[in-house]
């Protein structure tokens, strides 16, 4: 079981994908016959039975929708028995097109005034939290450990504990499914609020059962009430919901996109762009003295599970390299049950090394991969496959814990 939990095989076990179907779960890429219900659809369904007779603060953004397109913030303010007092937003804003600070300001259409856990603070002050009773979480997310609408959400829970509020979580789908999980775990003295809780970069939880996770391993012991979702499965990708995908950052644009952000992101901050600023972000990557061709037939040879790699030259128009010409390599999934984000990661940075020792610092990529150990067996020149092998044992004892707070088979 160390073995498939470090080389990123679903941790639920190899047999489970054969069963799926008998069990009523099903197949990796089916589409369920039943709809899918996200937290919003299944309290509305409930008429917000569960809200009724509480000041709530919502913490949202564009992504906090139901089946029909109304937004969480719409459907809450027009609920009898309910009194929406306030709006919070996560990083990007409440609308989520900001790559900056956001500054609160009020929504037009309720005059709630919007309060940004992105600008001058990172978590609800007790002058925002006056007249509240509940706290309501409904944001989409990454399932990705350094997406910050998680430390968002942990931050909001500790809030909610220390005054005596009650945090409700609205579930929805882990978009990159809820079975693979891919290390490394963060150092614990590395939480910040690029990194919440160690954690695998990819942990393979909803945001709802991520919710219960913080609340209990962090020792947060909130009022949590969960809201979970009808007819979503572990194995589901995003694309087997049936949903309309809203990106939930405006870079995160598609779901090929989703899938390889967990390992390509990793690679911003040693200098590399990883497609901001072109129509393909996190599906390409490159910089001014890379040769693309090079890098990607080097990188085939290598041939990595669910992937192929082409010679993609591109300008950004914003962001790192702005306006300069990049040797790029675009990469095409094939199988996305087989792409292991964190692998193609690490195979990408020991080439860049290899190649451009100049350019490319494996310490630069720390920040986000948290994990000195792996740095310190990069730059010793142990090969990606132990790495990730080594990974095992802290991975394995990290599954044994999620299991606790699984809520869908």
């Amino acid at each position: 079981m160390i073995l498939f939990a470090a080389l990123g095989v679903p941790a639920a076990g190899v047999g489970r994908l054969v069963t799926a179907q008998k069990h009523g779960r099903p197949a990796k890429g089916q589409i369920h016959s039943a709809r899918i219900q996200v937290g919003i659809d299944v309290l509305e369904a409930e008429k917000f039975a569960p809200l009724r007779g509480k000041h709530v603060g919502l913490i949202t953004n564009h992504t906090g929708v139901d089946y029909q397109g109304k937004t969480t913030m719409e459907l809450l303010a027009h609920v009898p028995g309910v009194q929406l007092v306030a709006l919070f937003s996560p990083e990007h804003g409440i609308a989520g097109h900001s790559d900056d600070k956001v500054a609160s300001s009020k929504d037009p259409s309720t005059g709630l005034p919007i309060y940004s856990l992105y600008g001058d603070h990172l978590r609800p002050t007790d002058e925002m939290l006056q007249g509240i009773d509940a706290l309501v979480f409904d944001v989409q997310d990454a399932g990705v450990r350094f997406y910050t609408y998680t430390s968002t959400m942990g931050y909001c829970m500790e809030e909610a504990a220390k005054h005596n509020l009650e945090f409700f979580v609205l579930d929805r789908p882990n978009p990159i499914n809820g079975e693979i999980v891919e290390g490394p775990m963060l150092d614990p003295e590395k939480t910040s609020f690029v990194a919440y809780y160690p954690l695998p970069v990819r942990y393979a939880l909803t945001i709802g059962e991520l919710a219960q996770f913080f609340n209990t391993e962090n020792h947060i012991n909130a009022q949590l009430h969960v809201i979970p979702m009808k007819n979503w499965h572990r194995n589901y990708f995003f694309e087997s919901t049936g949903s309309r995908w809203i990106p939930p950052s405006p870079n995160l644009r598609t779901l090929k996109g989703t899938i390889l952000y967990p390992g390509l992101e990793i690679l911003h901050n040693a200098g590399v762009s990883v497609g901001r600023g072109t129509e393909a972000p996190f599906e390409e990557f490159g910089a001014p003295w890379i040769d693309g061709a090079d890098v990607a037939a080097a990188l085939n040879e290598k041939t990595l599970p669910g992937v192929r790699f082409v010679n993609q030259p591109f300008i950004p128009v914003s962001g790192l390299y702005a306006g300069q010409h990049c040797g790029g390599v675009g990469i095409r999934v094939t199988d996305r049950a087989a792409v292991r984000s964190m692998r193609v990661g690490l195979e990408i940075a020991v080439e860049l090394h290899k190649r451009y020792p100049d350019h490319f610092d494996y310490s630069r990529i720390l920040l986000l991969l948290g994990n000195d150990a792996t740095i310190q067996q990069l730059e010793a020149g142990v090969s990606p496959n132990e790495i990730i092998a080594s990974w095992g044992k802290d991975l394995a004892a990290y599954d044994a814990v999620r299991r606790r707070y699984l809520l869908y088979k």
